[in-house]
């Protein structure tokens, strides 16, 4: 990715950069609750600060339908102003009249506009809007990962209008998962996780001639050993996939794919459900699997713990509940404790890891579960492939 512009190449002194950051925070009773994406964005900020730059922000928060103040993005502008130690005015408006007169008095005090997705054409990458965004600076910089595979406004748009680069969380992001598709040192072991086996078909696709073992946990599992002949009991299967997964099956040379042998199943998908560990063949009909079993976990740290490059994206169960965090728990300690150069992403992932302090250990704690999938798929992103089409 060494031809994606960076801010080096932006001359940005006296001049106002438009920062397109993921600030999409969890808010609870008008407080941010995990801060790990505005921690992220800081340094970016900063350091067009020190180089004398006026910063405006801008990101959206949540999916309102229309202007809904419960989505302001006024509780994140406290936190960034907390988290990065430089004032935040949060401007009334996205692009309106309100940010343009917020912009122009702001002085040395950062800007955030408010929630872009209160625009109904951000997520249609409206002209006007992406018009409107871009006449508010002299250049952009789109440090945004987690929403660069949207092709909005406030990502593509105003790329294409102004003098653009990536920030460096992107750039981290982007180098990061080139070393795991380019040249990856070996063994390269994949541990993919979460509901839908649909949500990273294509992904395991992709990977799969890159790897030299998959490991594959969570629900997803199940649709793959439905497909197998497995008996699964009520365990989550998307029988409209079984054609497809059996021929993913079977282009997986030798034991490639490495699914699991054990199971903590449950009577009914609650927290609190009578639970026990089964084999993979004994699922009965009125159970259903929420976590990898003991013998699982087992054979995937040790897997681990033997591999040279590591990517994780999903939990290995339903993590949230403690009955059904150990496969989860079991799989992010071997990542952590591995010498090898790794990879995680997914919003469960990283919550996992950084619920357990684990989040130092890794080598790349990315900020973008669904722009992570997506580069490893089709190879690019909108906003990566806007930021080469820069105006000169």
């Amino acid at each position: 990715m060494s031809d994606l512009p960076t801010i080096d190449d932006l001359e940005v002194t006296g001049r106002t950069v438009l920062v397109r950051a993921d600030l999409n925070v969890p808010i609870s009773n008008g407080s941010v609750g995990d801060d790990f994406r505005i921690r992220s964005a800081v340094p970016t900020i900063v350091s067009l600060r020190d180089r004398g730059a006026k910063v405006v922000v801008c990101s959206h928060l949540g999916r309102p339908k229309g202007v809904d103040p419960s989505y302001s993005m006024a509780p994140v502008g406290s936190a960034l102003s907390v988290i990065g130690g430089f004032p935040v005015i949060v401007a009334p408006d996205v692009a309106g009249p309100g940010a343009v007169e917020t912009v122009r008095t702001a002085g040395d005090t950062v800007v955030m506009l408010e929630n872009t997705r209160f625009e109904p054409g951000e997520t249609e990458n409206d002209p006007e809007l992406a018009d409107r965004l871009a006449s508010l600076a002299d250049c952009f910089v789109l440090d945004a990962f987690g929403s660069a595979h949207r092709a909005h406004a406030s990502t593509v748009g105003i790329a294409e209008r102004l003098p653009s680069a990536a920030g460096g969380l992107l750039l981290a992001e982007v180098r990061a998962f080139d070393r795991i598709l380019g040249d990856p040192n070996r063994p390269f072991v994949v541990l993919l996780g979460g509901a839908k086996v649909s949500d990273k078909l294509g992904v395991i696709r992709s990977l799969l001639p890159k790897v030299d073992v998959m490991l594959i946990g969570g629900a997803m599992c199940f649709t793959l050993l439905a497909a197998e002949g497995y008996q699964v009991g009520d365990s989550l299967v998307e029988q409209e996939l079984l054609h497809e997964v059996t021929e993913v099956l079977a282009s997986a040379s030798g034991s490639r794919i490495s699914l699991p042998v054990d199971f903590v199943v449950g009577q009914s998908f609650a927290a609190d459900t009578p639970h026990r560990v089964v084999a993979a063949g004994d699922v009965p009909d009125k159970g259903m699997g929420l976590d990898i079993g003991p013998e699982t976990a087992r054979r995937f740290a040790t897997i681990v713990a033997g591999a040279a490059t590591v990517f994780w994206n999903g939990p290995m169960g339903v993590s949230e509940w403690p009955a059904f965090a150990f496969g989860t728990r079991q799989v992010a300690e071997s990542i952590a404790a591995s010498a090898a150069y790794s990879v995680v992403g997914g919003g469960d992932s990283v919550a996992a890891l950084r619920a357990m302090g684990l989040a130092g250990a890794v080598s790349h704690l990315s900020t973008g579960g669904g722009a992570g999938l997506e580069l490893i798929e089709q190879g690019s992103l909108p906003g990566l492939d806007a930021l080469r089409r820069r105006p000169s």
